[in-house]
This record gives C-alpha cells, structure tokens and sequence, in this order.
C-alpha cells in the first residue's frame, strides 16, 4: 500500500483504508464488521474500548488479527483472581554486574509495554489489579518506584468482559469503566455468517491477512483529527445530549431524574464529538454531522449512564434510556 504524504491525505483515505482493513480481516473472522468498525473509531480517535460478549465468539482472535494487520506489537493479559499489578506492569529484579559483581536492580518491562493490548476477562480480578491499567489508560506512561516509563504509541486497551458469568466477578469501578471511550457489544453471527464459520473452521483453509497500514500512518490520522472541523450546531447538540443524561440538572427530563443514579461527565462529551468525527471520516466525510453524534452516542454513554433501581424495576436499562433520550432531544 502507498503511503499518503500527509495527515490530511491519511483522513481523505480513510474509508478506503477501512475497507482494506475489514478485507484482510475476513480472510480470519466472519462477519462482524460493526464491531471492527467501532474498534477502528477507538483506535484512530486514540481511545480505549470495553468489549461485552459470550464466550466463543473470537473476539481474541479478531483482536491479534487486526494487531498484526496494523502492524502494532500486540500483548493478551488474562486477567484471572490471583493477577497481580506487577504481573501487568512489569517488576523490579536484582541483577548482579558479571564484570564487576555489583548487584542492581533491572525492571523487567510487563506486558503493558504493547501496542495494543487485550484485557481478557478484566472483570475477573479484583480492582487493585484492575486499577494497574488506570495510569497507563490515562497518561499512557507506567510509573515504578521513582521512575516513569513511557508506553509506546499508538497505545490501545481492548478489555473483555463476559455478561453471562457474574460468580467469581469483580464489577469495574466508575472511575475505570470512564476510562472507555466505548463500550461495544459483540453478538452471535447470523445463519449464514454462523454455517460460513464452521465451513472455514473445519476445513485445511487457511488465509494469511496482509499488512494495510503503519504505526505512523495510525499515529497520523491520530494527529490529524484534531483539524477535523466541527460545526456550533453539532458541538453544542452533543454538550446538550450529554448533560441531559445526569439527573441533577434543571432542565434534565423527568424520566432522567427517576432512572439514572449518575450521568455522564465531560470526558463523554470530548469522547462524543472525537468519535463522530472518526466515524464520518470512516465514511469519506470530513466534517461530522448531528447523525454520526447520534450514530455513536450508545457506544460512548450506555457504559457512563449508571441507571438506579427504579429503572431496573421498570425494566429498562441504560441503552434504553439512551434510545430515548435520543428521539426527545432536539437537533
């Protein structure tokens, strides 16, 4: 693939390089190409994304694939109870000098140090260990005793989480689950996608995707979103459909105010218009409209609107209230 020879020319080829992308990608998974859509708006909007889904429906194997189609170094951490912090970020080991016999200590870099990095099963370990992805989620660097590392770029975070299995759980705490720029839900196959996947499974076929795209090119279009513009009428939609999701404001509608316990703060209404602007140019737009805020407004809020009880006696969940939310509020 020819290389574009600036940012702006990466943005013109975006969707075409997407396209390229879900190719390759087909050669291993079928089906899904919402999903990998939306990894792609996190990825090229420079976030992170929690991915809900069974067991059984290859989100590890989609994960690597695309890793080495984007030619990222990409790192699985299996998160299981007794999953220690330093086992993510990596240790401090005492070294001895074979030329003069002093001893140190040498920090052995975890699996952290990664470009894209699968969080398999985050749920099933307890928060201290959840938490050792905080900083890194955040500030992309990993400090161990007085020293600070930096992580590499581009630097993304995939974690799983399995719906169905609540024993042996650890629900994430508000302050990571915020750490998501999306929250994205991955489902059965249909019919044909399902008999495709058996055929391919149960056969000797194997296909090899082909790199699309380089670090640099991802870390351009990362650059380049920031000169993506966005029109008043659009901004200040997204700023209204965010502050009407928290239940403490005047003018929140009643229905807010009864089945949402907590709403969601600024970092969903940057998380809004960033992934609007990925999700036009995804499309060959450069300039996002109300209809890619309100395309991605579930995958963005449904994982920051903390719904209360009363919404969960009257049957309703936060995607719901967001389904809502959506057709009241005025462009």
């Amino acid at each position: 693939m020819t290389q574009p020879q600036n940012n702006m020319e990466l943005l013109d080829n975006l969707q075409n390089t997407k396209d390229q992308i879900i190719s390759e990608l087909h050669k291993v998974i079928i089906g899904q190409d919402k999903v990998i859509e939306q990894i792609m708006i996190a990825l090229f909007a420079n976030g992170h994304c929690l991915i809900e889904g069974v067991p059984g429906l290859a989100k590890t194997l989609m994960i690597s694939t695309l890793a080495k189609i984007l030619q990222l170094k990409f790192s699985r951490i299996q998160f299981t109870p007794d999953l220690m912090p330093s086992d993510i970020t990596g240790t401090e080991v005492l070294t001895e000098n074979k030329s003069d016999g002093t001893k140190y200590f040498q920090f052995i870099k975890g699996p952290i140090f990664a470009n894209l990095i699968l969080a398999d099963e985050i749920n099933r370990t307890p928060p201290k260990t959840q938490s050792a992805l905080l900083q890194a989620m955040q500030e992309f660097q990993v400090s161990v005793g007085n020293t600070t590392f930096p992580l590499s770029s581009p630097f993304l975070v995939i974690a799983t989480q399995n719906p169905i299995e609540q024993e042996g759980t650890y629900p994430l705490p508000e302050a990571q689950l915020d750490r998501f720029m999306l929250n994205i839900i991955i489902d059965y196959p249909n019919f044909e996608e399902e008999k495709e996947i058996v055929l391919s499974t149960t056969s000797k076929q194997v296909n090899e995707p082909q790199a699309i795209i380089t670090q640099e090119s991802i870390l351009g279009i990362q650059s380049a979103i920031y000169d993506i513009p966005v029109s008043e009428h659009v901004l200040s939609y997204a700023v209204r459909l965010v502050r009407a999701t928290r239940p403490n404001e005047i003018d929140s509608p009643e229905y807010i105010k009864r089945w949402v316990n907590w709403g969601a703060g600024p970092r969903a209404s940057q998380y809004l218009v960033q992934a609007a602007k990925i999700f036009a140019a995804l499309k060959g737009r450069l300039s996002p409209s109300i209809d890619d805020i309100r395309a991605v407004a579930d995958i963005v809020l449904r994982h920051r609107v903390l719904v209360s009880y009363a919404a969960e006696a009257d049957g309703f969940k936060s995607s719901q209230i967001i389904e809502k939310l959506l057709k009241e509020t005025i462009n």
